[in-house]
């Protein structure tokens, strides 16, 4: 499957989302957001009713997504009912939010999981009520918990950044800081693990790996304190972007911006523009617009003839960079700009 299809317009020129409380269901499409409990086909204008439950409505990762659903829902004559967390984390309100889908009567839901092991009770009970549940971005644990994950392959956007890191590195020593996520999450793992098998490196090669939560400032703080156990790191791997942006900020309070690289994750309009100015060297670009279009349109197939989405889909993943590095396959930041979110 090819990893650097461009996003059809249509949706690139989705509307965007404003004025979402957190954990309120809202509609869009031409039904009303009430809905009914019953067979989950539709309101009464015969529209396919379909859920989607993100992390937060505040990131613009999961922005974007609702704009894909949305879209996909008005092409596809579907009608969307969207929730989400009150924070990062907040598997008490997927589950509040799971519930009162199901008894609204949606034939499917799309579900980021703020806890891939904690929602698995509420999954369960929707599919044994024939609802369709499909994993956004983050699989569940087990995986086969759902019906079928849409997402990233994060284990390929960490060997991307890894392999343009060691060729942007042309045999240098390298001394690794790894600013990771949190605990125990399948996609910081992955990411991380993935970075490291593209560099050829291991655990052993990181002088300093420091939790971030993929926030901005604590990537800055995580920064500075592995500089200060090891100032000569060359290369930094993070997490996503705003982690980026945090070590850069460290770095350039040291004076180190230019000699250090730092490679990251997600391809958001924000982090790509970074890439662009020189304060990231590369990153790997995802679609979560992708992921929710292609949601919608498979709950929107099984309500129509029972057709049911099933295991692992692919939605893509790009390397973008400005500067290109022999032997690996990169879209410069002119693409990236055109296919970014947030």
């Amino acid at each position: 499957m090819s990893r650097t299809t461009r996003l059809s317009s249509s949706l690139l020129r989705a509307a965007a989302v404003t004025g979402v409380a957190a954990l309120t269901m809202t509609a869009c499409g031409s039904g009303s957001g009430s809905g009914s409990s019953g067979s989950g086909s539709g309101s009464g204008s015969g529209e396919v009713k379909v859920g989607l439950i993100t992390k937060t409505d505040t990131n613009p990762f999961f922005v974007k997504m609702k704009e894909g659903a949305e879209q996909a829902a008005k092409e596809n004559g579907a009608q969307l009912s969207t929730a989400a967390g009150k924070f990062d984390g907040d598997n008490a309100g997927q589950v509040t939010a799971m519930e009162n889908m199901v008894a609204a009567g949606v034939k499917g839901i799309l579900i980021t999981p703020s806890d891939s092991k904690a929602i698995v009770p509420a999954i369960e009970k929707a599919r044994a009520k024939g609802v369709l549940v499909i994993a956004l971005d983050t699989p569940t644990d087990p995986e086969s918990a759902v019906d079928a994950l849409f997402a990233t392959d994060n284990l390929k956007a960490g060997e991307l950044i890894g392999e343009y890191a060691k060729a942007a590195m042309a045999g240098k020593t390298a001394k690794i800081a790894a600013l990771d996520l949190a605990p125990g999450v399948s996609v910081g793992v992955q990411r991380h693990d993935g970075f490291l098998k593209g560099f050829g490196a291991t655990d052993k090669d990181v002088v300093c790996a420091q939790d971030t939560g993929g926030d901005q400032a604590k990537g800055q703080t995580a920064m500075e304190n592995c500089l200060q156990k090891e100032p000569d790191i060359n290369v930094v791997y993070t997490i996503n972007e705003p982690a980026a942006l945090g070590a850069y900020t460290a770095l350039k309070a040291k004076g180190r911006e230019k000699d250090v690289l730092i490679v990251s994750v997600d391809g958001g309009c924000t982090g790509t523009e970074a890439v662009k100015e020189g304060k990231i060297a590369a990153t790997s670009q995802q679609y979560p617009l992708k992921m929710a279009a292609e949601g919608v349109k498979a709950v929107v197939a099984y309500a129509k003839d029972g057709t049911k989405a099933s295991g692992y889909t692919d939605t893509g993943v790009t390397l973008i960079s400005d500067k290109a590095q022999g032997g690996v396959a990169s879209k410069d930041t002119a693409y990236g700009l055109e296919n970014c979110w947030g």
